[in-house]
């Protein structure tokens, strides 16, 4: 709308360092906000919550407001007037300070909003001269209405304390998308009690008809019986095949409801003779008998198949393969609506001549009454239960995802392994997993966690090689807003989303020198700070580290500072490489040959003691992991019954000896874990610098766009232009975009 310009922002939470109004405690308006409104909910909450803010920041009016049915008028849902509530109301947006608020824009007038907005009447009636007001969106961006505070005084220019308006109003939000949830239940139930007592009507009323024809209308009073009895789809057709069959000749009929404007679904119901057709069948509903029946809301007869052979070609072709003769079909009405038909076929010609006419319409009304409540309550009852079945889903996944018994082994030493988990797990102490690359040291962590006192919160799992050294310390212990570039709302860290539950940090050998500093008073004092904060936050997390490198040597080196080091190593577990336990690799094939065999539909019986004995004499330098590889590539290439291990796939590797390294592994000190060598011929600047030529040669020197070095590199292009500058990367000859 054409006006002045408003204080205003798109709608995200205003700034960390925004305190309150000015000479507001916003301490103490937090406190007494959150105090009076600590136990309220739903219409409750929203009275007092506009109360007690209009109270905290000395204004004269506050209220909610929530969409009116149309995206041009709102209602107020609670609206306080200095001294008691006030009688809500509903008004047109245009020309109110309140539009541009629910397009999704936080906007204050600090003076003169009567001058500004001349078309709002209520800024006069109110004497209002300052207005305040954030939009209210719900969990999918969606606009829901507004917050807004009005004051017969001009409102500050210091905004400090907006945070405590932006905290009430996500609650303000969440109440008001609970209430229209709630709204919706009760609707859902008011209209299935609606439709309840319509069935209740029709049953009464169709009693009143069986004084007068008791005899064939016995018939429609068990249809009726059986409609009350059975609300499962199954059970209630069953019951209606058993009321209905008898009052006509047939030798198939059922249901047909519509699916979608061209496509219905045929429930058949009864077959007297044998038939290749399923129980349940979909259409075309263009063509059919029974769409007919339904738009036109009457019954049909056809004496013979071939009288419907131009009108209605699919219905034809189903009694044509069935080999029916004749048909009647009457629509499936409830007062003002048709959803479907009820269908009768024979094999005779001309069965259905002479048929009780009201009696069958009166029949099809029963079967209408009962099929729409068993849908209405097919619906109720997966709303009701959606949220219980997702949450059993996902429970259930995570337990077959990381099941303990996934850990394979039998050898002295996986056994003195898994005493170690049982000794370690019910205890808080930090653990240390020491293994090559592959061992399955996440699986022991997962094993530790899942034993102890913490196993119904969270295991955040960490992995410092993966995080660049400039991010590693969000990631861990979170930032504030405007920390730094790019920090555009505040983050919390992995500490303290595992605060209660476990922290693993994978890789841990290869966490930066700055960033250990800070993991060593986590450690000691079960504190953090986050990014750019000042605030300390306690965490209760436990710690598990893992590791493929040599801790000590890289103590010695001076890469690993020795305090962290010992804190630790308070409990070391070392898994031992799949060459120390050659014993275990049977288990380990079988075990990878059931799962991989069952998720790629094979067939597979048995392995080859051939195979077997090559499997168990090859060195595994890639431990666990790379036998699971080749253990799928096997069952992949495996046609028939045995599995077969092509020659090629441990082809080069020299077989070694039991108790021996294989080829190209580093054996492991005492005490410590193995691993593999790192190339001494570059630094690490050097292979970054590196690795990014390579990026920006393949990209053809593009940074930007979705083709571009940056997203290759999965890093901002401002970033990747920082560390070129920093790396002394350019372009000869050629301009990089």
């Amino acid at each position: 709308m054409d006006g002045p310009a408003p204080t205003h922002r798109s709608y995200e939470p205003p700034p960390a360092a925004a305190g309150a109004l000015a000479s507001w405690n916003a301490e103490l308006a937090f406190r007494s906000v959150v105090e009076a409104t600590a136990d309220k909910a739903g219409l409750e909450f929203m009275r007092h919550l506009v109360k007690n803010l209009a109270q905290s920041l000395g204004v004269a009016y506050a209220f909610v407001a929530e969409f009116a049915g149309a995206a041009e008028r709102v209602r107020t849902i609670a609206f306080w007037g200095g001294d008691d509530w006030k009688p809500n109301i509903e008004y047109e947006l245009a020309g109110t300070p309140c539009e541009r608020v629910v397009s999704g824009q936080f906007c204050i007038y600090h003076d003169d909003v009567q001058r500004l907005f001349p078309q709002d009447s209520d800024l006069v009636a109110l004497r209002a001269r300052s207005y305040l007001g954030i939009p209210l969106r719900g969990a999918q961006g969606q606009p829901l209405g507004h917050l807004a505070a009005l004051d017969t005084r001009p409102m500050p220019d210091d905004l400090r304390g907006l945070q405590i308006f932006e905290v009430f109003a996500n609650r303000a939000r969440v109440e008001i998308e609970r209430l229209h949830a709630e709204a919706v239940l009760e609707r859902a139930c008011s209209d299935l009690e609606v439709r309840l007592e319509s069935a209740r009507q029709d049953l009464n009323q169709t009693r009143q008809d069986l004084d007068l024809a008791y005899g064939e209308l016995q018939a429609l009073l068990e249809i009726n019986q059986s409609a009350t009895r059975h609300l499962s789809r199954e059970a209630l057709f069953d019951a209606l095949a058993a009321c209905v069959k008898p009052l006509l000749r047939t030798e198939r009929f059922g249901i047909e409801v519509p699916t979608g404007p061209e496509t219905l679904r045929v429930h058949v119901l009864a077959l007297d003779r044998p038939s290749s057709s399923p129980m349940i069948e979909d259409f075309e509903s263009q063509g059919t008998v029974c769409r007919w029946a339904q738009e036109q809301r009457r019954i049909y007869v056809a004496a013979s198949r071939e009288q419907i052979r131009t009108a209605f070609p699919r219905t034809f072709a189903v009694m044509e393969r069935e080999g029916m003769e004749s048909l009647c079909a009457l629509p499936l009405l409830r007062e003002s609506r048709s959803f479907g038909a009820l269908f009768f076929m024979s094999v005779a010609r001309d069965a259905y001549r002479e048929i009780p006419v009201a009696l069958l319409e009166r029949v099809a009304s029963a079967v209408a009454v009962a099929v729409d409540n068993c849908f209405a309550y097919e619906e109720v009852a997966k709303l009701r239960d959606r949220l219980a079945s997702e949450n059993s889903y996902l429970q259930e996944e995570i337990r077959e995802e990381h099941n303990f018994h996934e850990m394979v082994g039998k050898s002295a030493c996986m056994a003195s392994v898994f005493s170690l988990i049982e000794h370690v797990a019910e205890t808080p102490s930090t653990v240390l997993i020491l293994g090559e690359t592959g061992t399955g040291k996440e699986l022991i962590a997962r094993a530790i966690h899942d034993r102890s006192a913490r196993r119904e919160r969270a295991l955040v799992k960490v992995n410092c090689a993966a995080l660049p050294s400039g991010l590693i310390e969000s990631e861990l212990f979170g930032h504030e807003k405007g920390a730094f570039t790019g920090a555009t709302e505040r983050r919390i860290g992995r500490f303290e989303l595992a605060s209660g539950g476990t922290i693993f940090l994978d890789e841990i050998g290869d966490m930066p020198a700055e960033a250990q500093v800070k993991l060593l008073r986590v450690l000691q004092e079960g504190e953090i700070e986050r990014v750019g904060g000042s605030r300390t936050i306690r965490v209760d997390a436990r710690v598990i580290a893992a590791t493929n490198r040599d801790l000590a040597a890289a103590v010695a080196a001076g890469t690993f500072r020795q305090d962290l080091y010992y804190r630790l190593s308070v409990f070391p577990i070392r898994l031992p490489p799949l060459r120390e336990r050659r014993e275990d690799v049977p288990l380990l094939v079988h075990h990878f040959v059931a799962r991989y065999a069952a998720k790629l539909g094979r067939r597979l019986t048995r392995v080859t003691p051939d195979t077997m004995e090559r499997l168990a004499a090859y060195g595994w330098p890639g431990n666990v992991r790379e036998l699971e590889n080749v253990i799928e590539r096997a069952v992949i290439l495996s046609p028939g019954p045995d599995l077969r291990l092509e020659a090629d796939v441990l082809a080069g590797a020299s077989v070694a000896p039991a108790g021996a390294p294989a080829p190209g592994v580093v054996a492991p000190a005492s005490g410590g874990s193995a691993a593999p060598a790192p190339p001494r011929s570059s630094s690490l600047v050097d292979v970054q610098r590196e690795h990014i030529l390579s990026v920006l040669e393949q990209a053809r020197w593009r940074i930007d766009g979705p083709h571009g070095a940056a997203r290759a590199l999965s890093i901002k292009p401002s970033t990747l232009r920082s560390r070129m500058k920093k790396l002394g990367i350019q372009r000869n000859g050629g301009e990089v975009r």
